[in-house]
């Protein structure tokens, strides 16, 4: 539980906690012989940087990068640090004791082969994080939707008055997080992050699907699940998602277990049931809410929204503090974000779906909400993705593919004879085209599957570009004199 302690108790243990860290950077301090590295200069690198100087810790920084970008903000934040940049340091990396290596950068990049058989240390932030926390930590991974469920369980924490800190791989990163007045932390984990995290032990840990992304750095599948799998690792309570068997735990000993889904659910467990005639979300035969409290539109925020209250149940949040987190929530930008109602056709921006698993989601979520067709804008970077997943999902669909950027052939060539397809040179111009071949009661859905680095500085951007596309359009004379 979560639990409020008196103020002279909630005294005693921040004292005992700033205690702890003190002797812990004591012992670290005596440690002069260490020579820790941080490789990389992007928001975890500065980050790492920020928590070294809090301990009084001695660093280097190497940015492989001839030019990172904010160069210049990180030099004058941090201006009596010895940070190198560009190629050419390998000497650094050979002589370091301890390396923190960017999300970016994969542990196994032929730049730390020789400090590692030297035996030197090679980690990430979430291990110097784990090494610091003293409250309860909520962990939180899968391959799509984890910034939603994890900015939905850090608004329940808020609704309960828990000082919680909300970030990770979204927003602020862990280690800025850490201070000692927090009474827990809710953490959005990547599979990046998890590879290197050996030692996080959570009080909560969910998995919320897993669907083929990065293969261009996990090389295959099974090494992509290991990595999402860690996040179980020490876990005291664990959350899975049922209908998705690649997030369930591969070891269960001394672990509480609650699973999530859209069906009926077993007791103690989360899912839908109908009562008196409405669709409730339910622990069990508990009614919780109902499904029409729920902001958001689509199947797959149901299911987001049962992830996030059996992972809040798990951690000990109180029924109405989630209740009202629920009804108050509108969504992320860029994640299935209505846009606009242009002529009677909804445009619905899903720039964040970068994966062939996100865009699936989309499509199964909103296919129930649409009267018409979906005209779906899809097409990007690929990193070596697999479209197949993407083409049956279309099958039963009445849709028709706008398709643009590197990725635009490789799904072309997989399309069914039963979808038109049409190719873009640009995301204004498939605005344009999707306006063109749709009526009323279609829906006009940007989902890539695909990263957006081809075009774009990231999905940000390429969302906000959608919106202003379609915020240049014009409805119809006939409809503008109604």
């Amino acid at each position: 539980m979560f639990a409020k302690v008196a103020n002279i108790e909630n005294d005693r243990l921040i004292i005992n906690e700033l205690t702890d860290l003190t002797e812990r950077n004591v012992m670290n301090l005596i440690q002069t012989d260490k020579r820790r590295l941080i490789v990389g200069l992007g928001i975890t690198g500065t980050s790492c940087m920020r928590h070294f100087l809090r301990l009084g810790l001695s660093f280097s920084v190497l940015d492989t990068r001839e030019q990172p970008p904010e160069i210049k903000a990180v030099l004058k934040e941090f201006p009596h640090i010895d940070i190198r940049f560009g190629a050419g340091h390998e000497e650094w990396v050979d002589e370091a004791n301890e390396i923190y290596i960017s999300p970016g950068i994969a542990k196994d990049d032929p730049l730390f082969a020789t400090a590692i058989k030297h035996g030197a240390l090679v980690s990430g932030d979430i291990d110097l994080f784990a090494r610091q926390v003293t409250a309860p930590v909520i962990a939180i991974s899968g391959s799509n939707a984890k910034s939603t469920v994890t900015t939905l369980v850090g608004e329940m924490a808020k609704c309960a008055n828990i000082d919680a800190g909300v970030g990770g791989n979204l927003g602020e990163p862990a280690l800025d997080l850490l201070s000692p007045s927090r009474e827990a932390y809710v953490l959005e984990l990547s599979s990046f992050q998890l590879e290197r995290c050996s030692d996080l032990q959570p009080k909560v840990a969910c998995l919320l699907n897993v669907s083929a992304d990065h293969m261009d750095r996990h090389q295959n599948m099974m090494a992509y699940h290991q990595a999402k799998q860690r996040v179980y690792r020490g876990a005291q309570h664990i959350v899975f998602n049922r209908h998705d068997h690649l997030t369930a735990p591969l070891r269960t000993v001394d672990v509480s277990i609650k699973s999530f889904g859209l069906d009926v659910p077993d007791l103690g467990q989360f899912g839908v049931k109908a009562i008196e005639g409405q669709p409730y979300l339910v622990k069990g035969f508990e009614p919780l809410i109902p499904v029409s409290d729920i902001p958001l539109i689509g199947d797959h925020h149901i299911l987001n929204t049962l992830a996030a209250l059996a992972i809040g149940d798990a951690a000990g949040f109180p029924l109405p503090a989630m209740q009202m987190a629920i009804k108050q929530f509108k969504g992320l930008p860029h994640r299935c974000e209505w846009v606009d109602d242009v002529n009677g056709v909804r445009y619905i921006n899903d720039s964040k779906a970068t994966n062939v698993g996100a865009t699936v989601a989309a499509l199964r979520g909103l296919s129930s909400t649409v009267s018409g067709s979906i005209v779906l804008i899809a097409g990007g970077q690929t990193k070596d993705a697999d479209f197949s997943a993407l083409i049956t999902a279309l099958k039963p669909l009445s849709c028709k593919l706008v398709l643009l950027g590197e990725g635009a052939d490789a799904i072309a060539a997989l399309a069914s004879d039963q979808h038109e397809v049409l190719l873009v040179d640009s995301l204004e111009q498939a605005v344009s085209v999707a306006e063109s071949i749709s009526q009323k009661g279609d829906l006009v859905l940007l989902s890539p599957a695909c990263a957006s680095f081809d075009m774009f500085s990231g999905f940000e951007q390429r969302g906000n570009s959608f919106k202003a596309a379609v915020a240049a359009l014009s409805p119809t004379s006939s409809e503008a004199q109604q």
